[in-house]
C-alpha cells in the first residue's frame, strides 16, 4: 500500500478491523515471534521510516516499537513533547501533513483520542494508537494473542476486568464483541466502563459486578491496571481508597477457573491492584505479555504498509 492509497488504513482503535483480520494478524504473529526466537532475519520493512510520537512517556511502548521496527529493516524518528508539540506549536492538521509527507508510518501516544483522529484525518501514512486516554489498542492486542499461545481460541471465554473502567477496559470490550467472548467488569463506584465511549453496539458481550469476587467467577482471565493512570495523579488519594477493594488477590483467582491466566500491562504496583502473590506467581504470564507487545506490533506495522503477506 503506497500513500494515498485508497485502502490505506489506520489504527486508532480495536474496533478499527475486522474479526478475520485478528485471525490473520494473530497467525502472523506467531509466525513472526518463532523467527525472532531462532534468529531468522526478516527485513520487509527496509527503507521504510517510523514515526514515533510521545506526549505521554512510556518504556515499552517505545521499546516494542523501536526495536520491532529495526528487525523488521526500517528505522525510527522518536519525537517527545518538546520535540512536537501536538495543536500547541502549530495545528495538529498542518503537524500530519508535514510528518507524513517525510515517514511512512506514525506512531501516537497522547491524551486525547480527538487529538489522534486529527492527525489521522490529515496524514498521508498509517497512523497507530500507541495509547490514547480513550483506548489502549496495542497492548489488548498482544494480551489476546498472549491468551491464544497459552490457552488457544479466547471465543467463547470470560475476561475478568478488575479495576478502573479506562481505556484498557473500554478496548476489552470492543474485542469481546468483535471475537466473541465475554468481559466480566467490576470497578468501583464512579468509576464504571462508559459503553457509549467504547463504543459498544452489542451489550451482551459484558457483565458488570459490584463485588469483584463475583466478577471473577468462572473467569478464564483475570486482568487489571494500575489504579490511577497517567495524568490522573491528582486523583492519586482518593483513588487508593476508593479502589481499596479492587486489589486482585489468591482469593479473587481462587474463584477463577483452575487453569485462569492473570494479566496486567504495567507498570505494576504490587499491593495496590494485585498483590505479589498473583503477578509474580504461576498464573502470570505479565512477562509473556509485556514481549509480545513487540512482536504484535512488527505485524501490525507489516500488514498496515505491505497488507497482507502469502
Amino acid at each position: 500500500m503506497k500513500p494515498g492509497d485508497s485502502l490505506m488504513k489506520h489504527y486508532l482503535q480495536f474496533k478499527d478491523f475486522r474479526a478475520e483480520e485478528y485471525a490473520y494478524l494473530f497467525e502472523r504473529a506467531a509466525l513472526i515471534k518463532k523467527r525472532f526466537k531462532n534468529y531468522e532475519k526478516y527485513t520487509p520493512l527496509v527503507d521504510r521510516t517510523l514515526a514515533m510520537i510521545f506526549e505521554k512517556a512510556s518504556t515499552r511502548t517505545r521499546v516494542s516499537f523501536e526495536a520491532g521496527m529495526y528487525q523488521m529493516g526500517g528505522s525510527v524518528v522518536h519525537l517527545t513533547t518538546g520535540d512536537s508539540q501536538l495543536g500547541r506549536a502549530e495545528p495538529i492538521e498542518d503537524s500530519a501533513r508535514v510528518i507524513s509527507r517525510m515517514v511512512d508510518l506514525v506512531m501516537i501516544r497522547t491524551y486525547e483520542q480527538a487529538k489522534l483522529e486529527a492527525f489521522a484525518a490529515h496524514s498521508r501514512v498509517p497512523v497507530i494508537n500507541g495509547l490514547t486516554n480513550e483506548f489502549h489498542p496495542c497492548q489488548i492486542l498482544a494480551d489476546i494473542f498472549t491468551f491464544i499461545e497459552h490457552r488457544g481460541s479466547i471465543e467463547g471465554k470470560v475476561v475478568a476486568w478488575v479495576g478502573d473502567g479506562n481505556n484498557m477496559a473500554n478496548t476489552w470490550l470492543q474485542a469481546a464483541e468483535i471475537l466473541g467472548f465475554t468481559v466480566h467488569v467490576s470497578t468501583p463506584s464512579g468509576y464504571e466502563v462508559d459503553p457509549a465511549l467504547a463504543g459498544i453496539g452489542n451489550r451482551s458481550c459484558y457483565k458488570t459486578f459490584k463485588d469483584p469476587m463475583d466478577a471473577c467467577r468462572g473467569a478464564h482471565l483475570v486482568t487489571t491496571d494500575v489504579w490511577t493512570s497517567m495524568g490522573f495523579e491528582a486523583e492519586n488519594e482518593q483513588r487508593r481508597k476508593a479502589f481499596a477493594d479492587w486489589c486482585v488477590d489468591t482469593d479473587m483467582m481462587a474463584v477463577a477457573q483452575p487453569d485462569a491466566l492473570f494479566m496486567h500491562c504495567l507498570p505494576a504496583h504490587r499491593g495496590e491492584e494485585v498483590t505479589a502473590e498473583v503477578i509474580d506467581g504461576p498464573q502470570s504470564v505479565v512477562w509473556d505479555e509485556a514481549e509480545n507487545r513487540m512482536h504484535v506490533q512488527k505485524v501490525l506495522m507489516e500488514y498496515l504498509l505491505l497488507g497482507r503477506i502469502g
